[in-house]
């Protein structure tokens, strides 16, 4: 796996139904080598903090293979890498033998698989669309965001190496289907609890997987 396109760029405002929104969302692929760091890489940074960015969102990785998939579904638009917000563009890059926590090394610096995306409205921004976001989920294709286990420098061209497979196999688009099901039964229980124990998912996620686990125990259907 190879990276092909390392995309930076700066909160910007937009006009979205007749109001301003500031977004991270805009980035473009940069030359030459930068640092990632803790929190981002630089010359990246996210908007609302209060649901993007942090450490376990440090950078975000897509497939360049997703790209055929969305030019097929998008005919005629322009999809430039960068196109979903993301950092890294990963020549292939399928999440779906990806598992949370699995280490990977990019350049110097190493990373943790820490959750799947979920997008928000802002993807729609990007796109024009108001269907964007589902379609998005629907696909599959959510890419992965990265914990920084050791800074470092990273540029195009670097292999993006597994270093290590996390122990609990749960893999990313596991956690999606959990995430995103309207009710729970014995097998997604299961997976929900072995979720849990996985020590690079996020407390937001586990938490919200508790409070399902809960639910499935006493009956209680999802509202």
């Amino acid at each position: 796996m190879r990276l092909l396109s390392l995309n930076v760029g700066l909160p910007r405002e937009v006009d979205w139904k007749g109001r301003r929104v500031t977004t991270g969302i805009f980035k473009e692929p940069v030359q030459g080598r930068l640092m990632l760091r803790a929190l981002n890489l630089d010359g990246d940074r996210q908007a609302d903090l209060t649901v993007h960015g942090g450490t376990h969102k440090a950078v975000y990785a897509y497939s360049a293979a997703h790209y055929d998939y969305w030019r097929r579904e998008l005919p005629g638009r322009e999809l430039p890498f960068g196109m979903f917000g993301e950092n890294l563009t990963i020549d292939d890059f399928p999440e779906a033998a990806v598992n949370v926590g699995d280490r990977f090394r990019l350049g110097t610096a190493e990373l943790v698989v820490s959750q799947p995306r979920l997008p928000c409205y802002k993807l729609g921004i990007k796109f024009g669309r108001d269907d964007m976001v589902d379609r998005f989920l629907a696909s599959g294709r959510t890419g992965v965001y990265f914990s920084v286990a050791r800074e470092g420098d990273v540029g195009p061209g670097d292999e993006l190496t597994s270093v290590d497979r996390d122990a609990g196999q749960v893999s990313v688009p596991e956690v999606t289907r959990l995430y995103l099901s309207t009710r729970y039964g014995p097998a997604e229980a299961e997976s929900a609890r072995r979720a849990i124990r996985v020590e690079a998912l996020p407390e937001s996620w586990r938490r919200y997987f508790r409070e399902r686990l809960q639910e499935f125990e006493l009956g209680i259907p999802l509202a």
